[in-house]
């Protein structure tokens, strides 16, 4: 969805783009599956067909697991949190992943000022993205609606957590961890393939993706796909173990009258963000990557520099709707734009 990885991968640091299987043989493996509504893809290199084979088993298993425990409206162990909270109940909670999502959540919420806020889940519901079809017919919600949620403000400095018991003095709060899951289950797959002996991976979970050691004696090379759909807007070299990860208005979107509404809401406003098309970051964290990612997003230009500092991110392009690009200096030292990329780009103070 944000980085092309199954069509094209990027072996040398001249921006020659190679087919996925050329020249690979039997240290390649590559394998797919569906989950998190999304499209999973694990590329391993340098082990056997056999150890592969175990080891993406095992992976898959894994993202299964962590989509019946995270999903945010089919019952799960999240939505049972989600419950108790709208009826004033404090929470037990068994599932230990679910546990550090949510101290994770806490922390990023509170370096990003609240821009990153995944207790929205009413507002996201609202705006219809708690639906894998967003192609039917819909209307915007009322404003009436979108401001009583907005005044309500549930955000993370409601939960208290103690231990593995969560309580909330805000019954409005209601936990979606779309905007970083994905992120910091390929954080998990990464470990998980470090203990199994791989020292070689890439993790795609539909754009968020993470990667480890190389290709050989090559870097892994990643396209990040153009936010006009049509192409690559640049290609980065990941550093041993690495994720690259983009929030943009073409991942989850539906059109209403011409106009398009991205998943992405402004928690602040209570409706999907404008400015950006595209933001991309480069952390070791998938989860801090996917986060600063949305946050740098609800931050828009005027605000995406001081959220990146207090989130310690070092690495930022950015794409407005004029297409302009916007970099970091370090950021610019690590991205290839393609020779015809014809759009400005505007570089940064340092972070």
């Amino acid at each position: 969805m944000k980085i092309f990885l199954h069509s094209f991968l990027i072996l040398t640091l001249s921006f020659s783009l190679l087919g996925l299987f050329t020249g690979c043989g039997s240290k390649f493996h590559h394998q797919k599956f569906y989950v998190f509504g999304t499209l999973v893809e694990v590329s391993l290199w340098g082990v056997s067909e056999q150890k592969a084979s175990e080891a993406i088993n095992v992976i898959t298993q894994d993202f299964q697991t962590m989509h019946r425990h995270w999903h945010a409206w089919q019952p799960s162990p999240l939505t049972e949190l989600n419950q108790a909270i709208a009826a004033g109940e404090a929470h037990t909670i068994q599932e230990p992943s679910l546990l550090l999502l949510l101290k994770k959540a806490k922390r990023f919420y509170n370096q990003s000022d609240g821009l990153f806020n995944p207790t929205i889940g009413q507002l996201i519901g609202l705006w219809g993205f708690h639906n894998e079809d967003l192609t039917s017919h819909r209307s915007l919600p009322s404003s009436e609606k979108i401001a009583e949620l907005v005044t309500l403000s549930p955000g993370m400095d409601d939960i208290e957590i103690e231990d593995n018991r969560i309580s909330s003095r805000n019954p409005a709060v209601q936990f979606d961890f779309g905007a970083f899951a994905k992120g910091y289950a390929v954080d998990l797959a990464v470990k998980k393939l470090r203990e199994l002996g791989i020292q070689n991976a890439i993790v795609n979970a539909g754009g968020n993706l993470k990667a480890m050691g190389k290709k050989g004696d090559k870097p892994w090379l990643i396209g990040i796909r153009h936010p006009s759909g049509k192409g690559v807007l640049a290609a980065v070299a990941l550093n041993e173990e690495e994720s690259v990860i983009t929030s943009g208005n073409y991942e989850r979107f539906f059109e209403y009258e011409g106009v398009r509404y991205s998943h992405i809401i402004d928690p602040r406003k209570g409706k999907p963000v404008r400015g950006l098309t595209s933001v991309t970051v480069i952390n070791r964290s998938g989860a801090l990557a996917d986060a600063a990612s949305t946050a740098l997003t609800v931050a828009g230009l005027q605000d995406w520099h001081r959220i990146a500092r207090q989130m310690n991110i070092k690495y930022v392009m950015l794409v407005d709707e004029k297409g302009t690009i916007y970099m970091n200096p370090t950021m610019e030292m690590r991205v290839q734009l393609p020779a015809h990329e014809k759009s400005k780009v505007v570089i940064s103070e340092p972070l």
